[in-house]
């Protein structure tokens, strides 16, 4: 039996829509993407393999979303949403199911196919890119997010916007992949997002001396740099600048 006849036949025998849903398997399976309890939104969800798998990870007391401009028939323990991922409104619908605290967004999605690989590897990256952005605006803190995309020159710089959003973010080649596919799934563990906004007074204390001389502060464990700041002074910052790791802010003058 060939490689792709063995995940295919498994996919009947076991009632999976697809035998993409083993492919979620190994990348759960190698990250620990799925819990008991979480709430997980799929972006180009139809047919709902990834669906399946994941409403049968976070059990009842979990909450799975699908979203596809198809309808996705019923699955037992998944709500689905019909639209553009893209858009205001479907992600207002997706809210309403989730509410704010998703904590996995996945994307298997992959581009009509022309032939020219240069160019599906373009569609493919543009795909993942409007994936990573809509999950930026419904993932919680913390949360995970997991995105296919056919390897190429532009995989490198994607690859680095994740990582300036995200704890780290892993390359992983699922077994259930067909051999001559080129796709990869990139998997960006622990969505980082700031306690404060820019133009926000906060009161702090100065904890240690950064490598530039600066003053290193704390707000809820993440990090404002202060110039000017001395270890152990308790001053109140105006935030200036604001990056998912840290932040900058200079001492309110009284």
């Amino acid at each position: 039996m060939s490689h792709k006849d063995h995940y295919y036949n498994k996919s009947k025998q076991e009632g999976y829509r697809s035998r993409a849903a083993y492919k979620l398997k190994q990348l759960d399976r190698a990250e620990n993407l799925l819990h008991e309890g979480k709430t997980v939104v799929d972006l180009g969800a139809a047919p709902g393999g990834w669906l399946q798998v994941a409403a049968e990870e976070v059990g009842e007391t979990g909450t799975v979303v699908g979203v596809d401009l198809q309808r996705i028939k019923d699955i037992d323990g998944v709500e689905t949403v019909r639209g553009d991922m893209t858009e205001e409104s479907t992600k207002d619908e997706v809210r309403a199911i989730a509410g704010d605290a998703v904590d996995v967004v996945l994307s298997d999605m992959a581009p009509n196919m022309t032939g020219e690989y240069s160019v599906d590897h373009a569609r493919s990256v543009h795909l993942a890119r409007q994936a990573f952005e809509t999950a930026l605006d419904v993932l919680d803190t913390g949360g995970d997010f997991a995105v296919k995309v056919f390897e190429g020159r532009d995989l490198d710089d994607l690859r680095e916007e994740m990582d300036e959003e995200f704890q780290y973010v892993r390359t992983l080649s699922p077994d259930a992949s067909r051999e001559s596919s080129s796709e990869v799934y990139l998997i960006a563990k622990g969505r980082m997002t700031a306690p404060v906004e820019e133009g926000d007074v906060v009161e702090v204390e100065i904890v240690d001396e950064g490598s530039e001389g600066d003053g290193v502060a704390k707000v809820d464990n993440y990090t404002v740099f202060v110039p000017g700041g001395d270890e152990g002074d308790v001053v109140e910052v105006e935030i200036t600048e604001v990056k998912p790791r840290f932040g900058f802010g200079e001492v309110v003058e009284k």
